[in-house]
């Protein structure tokens, strides 16, 4: 299939297929049909109210789809990518017990299982395999709900997305497993170019073994959704021959495949009904969900999606996607579409598909909103709403349109976006808190004090307006507090493209993004947001706010309040053992081995990061940059082998260039790792101790923090500029 915009736009409705699938199922999450239909009946449509639940939440079957998936473009766009690799890149993405991954413990939870091996140095395939794991455990669920990705990439294509899940599959799983998970792909790599359901799961047998039971179930319920029966009659032949009972360990994939090729074969090319099916029918409904979804938003399209209820606005394309590459977590459907087709692309050897110069709102694919939502609070106007429109300019066909009617002088029509820690979250109590909680929440802000916004904003208003760039940081009380650029004023049907520098947040995390219109006198109208940038390096100090420093409760807090004092915490990746902040704000161990803390996104590249660290019974320590998850960043250390060195991790650590230096451990140096293009330098107290060049596999962008390794250093604050 040509990587056209039909392509573009299949894999935008694929990709919103999943995370409706995934959002619709989630709540009743493990329930068998007999209790749904009791307590929820069909399941039509969100039923996230009716259980006090939040529709978007972490979810591992949206987070693993997402993320394992970069490993294409962290091993260089190889189609001959090996399952090695891919599980390296679960290790650079996962924190153990915290980012999304069923930490269920080896032996009981595949994931874990193979996680562990990973850890231990049993490379994939074997790590997932049942020669190390054992048949029960080898054939769970997890495969088929994170493999959605590798078909996406592969469109038309079933040969390569089948090699390609297979490989992704193996890290975690063997046996059935790794055919159901082949089975999607394929399914999904022929719903580019094929429309005929049938004909799509008839063809994707031939990927696998026609001895193993994935091929007999689907042979099965061929037969019979040829006959007279309907959907649930179906459900009780597999309940029959193939349900849970019939297999040992927790979460089995058979029975779980089996419901979604039931809800493919009797769903009647509807998106609504085959995903009511699927939910219905029960077990794993949110990965079962997600699958169909996914598969049936690449058949049917965008307009697909819309053939029943609206299921896009309750879900404003949001995605949480928390990982050990924190800037990435708080993203959307859009976002994560792109980096779809540009894999795709890479993978061809194509140039990468550049959108409005890459800014991080553009909303270029119809009906995408990126998570932007109009505030109504603070006595802004109500009579305010937002839609994708189509906006013809030279660098794009869509954008944001923000429709006001009757502004004056005091009622601002104001629109945002999260670009941290959701404000919403900060409400949740009881079971809805413990729903989103379930995963933690691991993420960086998507924007610093020192960066710059940009947008270009077109007028629809017969009268003038005022327009004001906004951020709102977590500060006192754990409240937003605003800060708001000077006026950009738009004549009548005016285009401006605007520019701010985000000021000092006063070492708070940036919560939210926004737009503010106004008027001196009574207005209606329109604005058309083309896009919204956020680019540069940032200018910060980076230490314990003033507000938590000197709160009365400041060492009761962490365990008598939710999340106060939390906020600035939280916008820091912690892959090391301990951070203590009493005393010394930063007081960072790691026992055995490497560990760091960092903060920041994949659009920083030159900067300098300063800190004043002292040592405590270290084998090494310093400073990172250019981090992109826990296995690739630069260092710039101090070692007690009396060396400093500049090093690289990329899966495994690399010294660069090492000097020979006298360590006293609990003396206090100023350390300054600088990086400019492929150029690194180190500096102690202010002296250059080490300049060299890295001129291969260069890291290219990321963040900045500690790196500590057996043992302990403290520092008060870290600056980055």
């Amino acid at each position: 299939m040509n990587l056209d915009k039909s392509y573009e736009e299949k894999v935008y409705a694929g990709v919103l297929g999943k995370i409706i699938g995934v959002y619709l199922g989630r709540p009743f999450e493990g329930w068998e049909y007999d209790r749904i239909m009791r307590e929820l009946g069909p399941i039509n449509y969100y039923v996230n109210d009716k259980l006090n639940k939040p529709l978007c939440v972490t979810d591992d079957d949206i987070t693993g789809t997402f993320a394992f998936l970069r490993a294409l473009k962290d091993f260089n766009y190889d189609k001959n990518i090996t399952p090695k690799q891919i599980g390296q890149t679960w290790l650079n993405n996962l924190i153990e017990d915290r980012t999304v991954l069923w930490w269920g413990g080896k032996g009981h939870s595949a994931e874990d299982t193979a996680y562990q091996n990973l850890k231990q140095g049993i490379h994939a395939p074997d790590s997932g395999s049942i020669k190390v794991n054992g048949k029960v455990i080898a054939e769970q669920i997890g495969a088929q709900i994170f493999i959605d990705g590798w078909a996406l990439v592969s469109p038309g294509d079933p040969e390569q997305a089948v090699s390609l899940a297979g490989k992704a599959a193996s890290v975690s799983h063997d046996g059935e497993a790794i055919y159901g998970a082949q089975i999607i792909a394929a399914i999904e790599s022929m719903a580019f170019v094929e429309n005929n359901i049938k004909i799509i799961i008839e063809k994707s047998k031939q990927f696998i073994p026609n001895d193993s039971v994935i091929y007999k179930l689907i042979s099965d319920l061929q037969d019979w959704s040829s006959g007279n029966i309907d959907w649930k009659q179906a459900r009780e032949k597999i309940v029959e021959k193939y349900g849970y009972d019939k297999y040992l360990g927790n979460c089995h994939i058979v029975p779980n495949h089996a419901l979604i090729i039931m809800s493919l074969l009797f769903g009647e090319n509807n998106f609504q009904k085959s995903l009511m099916i699927a939910n219905t029918a029960g077990w794993d409904t949110d990965c079962n969900s997600g699958n169909v979804g996914c598969i049936l938003g690449i058949k049917n399209g965008l307009e697909g999606l819309k053939d029943g209820p609206d299921y896009l606005s309750p879900i404003n394309d949001i995605i949480y996607c928390p990982t050990a590459v924190g800037g990435e977590t708080i993203t959307d459907a859009l976002t994560e579409t792109y980096k779809i087709i540009n894999t795709a692309r890479q993978l061809e050897k194509l140039e990468k598909k550049i959108i409005k110069n890459n800014a991080r709102y553009h909303f270029e694919m119809p009906g995408s909103t990126q998570g932007w939502k109009v505030d109504t609070l603070n006595d802004n106007n109500l009579l305010t709403s937002i839609s994708n429109v189509e906006l013809k300019t030279d660098v794009g066909s869509y954008g944001l349109e923000i429709d006001f009617c009757d502004l004056a002088e005091g009622l601002n029509s104001e629109c945002l976006v999260d670009t941290f820690f959701p404000e919403h979250l900060t409400k949740l109590d009881g079971v809805a808190r413990k729903t989103f909680f379930h995963y933690d929440l691991i993420a960086t802000p998507i924007i610093y004090s020192g960066q710059k916004i940009k947008a270009q904003i077109f007028s629809e208003s017969e009268k003038d307006l005022n327009i004001k760039i906004f951020i709102k940081y977590w500060g006192e009380n754990d409240e937003l507090i605003k800060i708001e650029s000077n006026n950009f004023n738009f004549s009548s049907n005016d285009m401006n493209i605007i520019e701010w520098e985000v000021p000092s947040t006063f070492s708070n995390p940036i919560g939210q993004l926004g737009i503010s219109i106004s008027s001196s006198e009574k207005c209606s109208g329109k604005i058309k947001l083309n896009y919204l940038d956020i680019h540069g390096e940032p200018n910060i100090l980076l230490t314990q706010p003033d507000h938590i420093l000197n709160h009365p409760r400041k060492h009761h807090m962490h365990f008598e309040e939710k999340f106060y004092g939390q906020m600035w915490r939280n916008a820091w990746v912690q892959g090391l053992d301990k951070w203590e902040d009493r005393g010394k704000i930063f007081r960072v161990t790691n026992n055995i081995d490497s560990g760091i803390m960092f903060t920041g996104t994949d659009v920083w590249k030159n900067y300098t990061v300063t800190s004043n660290i002292s040592f405590q019974s270290v084998s090494s320590g310093g400073l990172v940059a250019r981090v992109q998850g826990l296995k690739r960043y630069y260092t710039f250390e101090l070692c007690s082998s009396n060396k400093a060195r500049i090093g690289k991790m990329l899966y495994d650590f690399n010294t660069i260039k090492e000097v020979d230096f006298d360590v006293d451990f609990f003396r206090e140096y100023k350390m300054s790792l600088v990086i400019n293009n492929n150029k690194i330098k180190g500096y102690i107290d202010g002296q250059l101790m080490l300049e060299c060049e890295d001129n291969h596999d260069i890291l290219d962008k990321g963040g900045a923090g500690f790196v500590v390794s057996d043992g302990t250093m403290v520092s008060n604050e870290i600056k980055i500029s």
